[in-house]
């Protein structure tokens, strides 16, 4: 051993973060009651603004959205839909979007967010894989579907050619008698697929009561208030996206949602932040140093607050924005799509420079352990594996019981029965308890925030003939 019992003790307390209560009531563990907790408080208010290409400006108040949903939710429940069910959305970014994805939720199912940007032959993959109940789409994005894919299609619901269909169900609130069985915390919210190192992308799945952990805490730390606008601009394959879209929408702010064709263009980046005055967004950290260097910063002098996540902060990128844009705070955040979004944050300072930001600290009700090949804690300093535990962890790859059992361990720090993800990123832990992101201990490697599974390639490359 590296470390004696009271080096070893310590170093395990120093591996959790804040252990924080959340409510003990079941129902209020979840998703759609924290938003409609938001709808009772502020009905009126605006919930969220598209602008299209052709200039259509659409907006929503939260009494709306739910309204919409409800109907959504309704339709799916009359169709036997109900709890870690598998409801499929293949949307551009838009208000629809939200909608459906409110109206999975509600009606306790979750979804799977399928990106127009895929490729047809991973989007089919996935629909095939998780054996998706049903498909919330229009014809245009059916389309992009190859023919014998569509064939094998789930139901298909479009929300443009069904839309007086959806609009005859009732739209008021719904209570939980009308549910096919209870929302309970643990219930799956969303299923995410990432890269996988065998060829095959894996999906995974996480509940509500991680999500609400985490979303509790996020909102702790960003403080969002009713004149906050928030930027949804990351695909809706991310599970990123997840508290783009949310956060607002729990706390009475308004959701900005880019243009699916622009959101990567930073003049108009520039245009939406000035024009919507953006407060708080999302950037992968090359995105970010791409977006510095090309704006004029005098038109996005809202932005208040940039979080950075999904691939690794340079200390050039920190020094750049608070000399860009000096008013503005810098969040950089570190999580896989195995747990709730995030797991650790880092407040990063101007005066730290160049020095590239550490990955910080643990988030509420999570464990960071940084620990050799025998899974013993390494000491402050030492490079190790970084293992996530807490309620923030997915349950597991849907599927891949034994990819599942490989990556997420018996965790000998916790509870009988707690688990450990093996992140397979390497870490250290400074003497001030922060983490230091030092790689990969795999062949893994991420570019603009994908996980991309060098296996996969060679799997695909190897079926070329």
């Amino acid at each position: 051993p590296l470390t004696t019992p009271t080096e070893r003790a310590a170093l395990i307390d120093d591996s959790a973060g804040p252990v924080v209560a959340l409510p003990a009531q079941p129902e209020a563990l979840t998703l759609p009651s924290l938003f409609a907790a938001q709808v009772a408080k502020t009905p009126d208010a605006t919930a969220l603004v598209y602008e299209s290409t052709s200039g259509l400006v659409e907006q929503l108040s939260y009494a709306q959205l739910d309204r919409q949903a409800n109907q959504l939710a309704r339709y799916l429940i009359a169709q036997g839909i109900g709890p870690d069910q598998i409801v499929a959305i293949l949307l551009e970014r838009s208000p629809q979007m939200i909608v459906a994805m409110l109206g999975i939720l509600k009606a306790g199912a979750a979804y799977l967010p399928l990106d127009p940007e895929y490729p047809s032959e991973r989007l089919e993959f996935m629909l095939a894989d998780s054996g998706a109940t049903a498909l919330i789409t229009h014809d245009l994005q059916l389309a992009s579907l190859s023919t014998q894919g569509a064939s094998h299609l789930p139901a298909v619901i479009d929300l443009v050619a069904q839309a007086d269909q959806l609009g005859a169900y009732l739209a008021t609130p719904l209570a939980p008698s009308e549910l096919v069985s209870p929302v309970l915390p643990l219930n799956l919210a969303y299923l995410i697929y990432t890269s996988g190192s065998t060829g095959k992308p894996k999906g995974a799945g996480n509940t509500h009561h991680a999500l609400v952990n985490h979303m509790q805490w996020i909102q702790d730390l960003v403080q969002l208030i009713p004149s906050d606008r928030v930027l949804q601009k990351t695909g809706i394959g991310f599970d990123v996206a997840v508290f783009e879209w949310f956060l607002p929408l729990m706390t009475g702010a308004r959701l900005v949602i880019a243009q699916q064709t622009s959101y990567k263009e930073i003049s108009y980046l520039e245009k939406v932040i000035d024009e919507q005055q953006i407060t708080v967004t999302h950037f992968v950290a090359g995105m970010l140093d791409v977006f510095l260097e090309g704006i004029n910063s005098e038109r996005c002098q809202s932005l208040q607050k940039i979080i950075t996540s999904g691939e690794a902060l340079s200390g050039t990128t920190q020094s750049k924005l608070f000399k860009v844009l000096p008013n503005c705070q810098l969040l950089d955040l570190y999580g896989p799509t195995e747990a709730a979004i995030h797991v650790s944050y880092w407040q990063c300072q101007a005066s730290d420079g160049n020095r590239t930001p550490p990955i910080g600290y643990p988030i509420w009700n999570t464990q960071l352990y940084v620990l050799d090949a025998h899974l013993e804690p390494v000491p402050s300093g030492v490079v190790g594996e970084l293992y996530i535990a807490g309620l923030g962890l997915a349950r597991g790859y849907l599927g891949r019981p034994g990819l599942t059992a490989e990556r997420f361990i018996a965790c000998p720090f916790g509870a009988a029965g707690s688990r450990m993800y093996r992140t397979g990123d390497l870490a250290r832990r400074r003497l001030d308890g922060a983490l230091e992101f030092l790689g990969r201990a795999d062949d893994q490697v991420k570019i603009r925030g994908f996980r991309i599974e060098l296996g996969e390639i060679e799997a695909a490359l190897l079926g070329c003939t």
